[in-house]
């Protein structure tokens, strides 16, 4: 087995040292070494997007990234997002558009939309497709995420305006 390599990042705003198997994927690190259980294993090859954290303000797929690659970054899961308030508009257009059912895949699509929020705020429902097509849900047909994310676009527009 590889000796321990010690680890030091900054997870939703606390600081943490610990020493980790270079091997450890990020999303294990922070799942079993943190207890923040918000982003998912889904297919482990980089393909579903339920595993999305962000890593110093880009999303990254947590099964393809390394935790000593987040060596001395901030890293930001679902539960850090959602403590910061970041994302209580669009959380609050999931549940009006009925754009969760069994839950797996919504971390990962809240974080790719988050992000496209941030950097594309005048995204057409095209774009918002295009943005979440690398993250799967088997549930919904994407229909009711696309809607919930572009009321989000248009009520911040409108109070952008305002």
């Amino acid at each position: 087995m590889a000796p321990q390599q010690p680890l030091h990042l900054t997870v939703n705003g606390v600081e943490c040292q610990r020493t980790v198997q270079p091997r450890t994927h990020l999303v294990d690190f922070v799942r079993n070494e943190l207890g923040l259980k918000g982003s998912h294993l889904g297919c482990e090859h980089g393909v579903c997007g339920a595993c999305t954290v962000e890593v110093d303000g880009k999303i990254v797929r947590g099964c393809l990234t390394l935790a000593v690659q987040a060596q001395g970054c901030s890293v930001r899961t679902i539960e850090g997002l959602s403590a910061d308030g970041d994302v209580a508009d669009l959380q609050q257009a999931f549940i009006r558009n009925n754009a969760l059912q069994c839950g797996f895949c919504t971390s990962g699509m809240v974080m790719a939309a988050k992000e496209l929020l941030t950097t594309r705020p005048q995204a057409t429902r095209t774009e918002v497709r295009e943005w979440i097509s690398g993250n799967y849900c088997r549930c919904t047909g994407y229909h009711a995420i696309v809607d919930a994310i572009c009321e989000t676009l248009a009520e911040r527009a409108a109070k952008a305006a305002a």
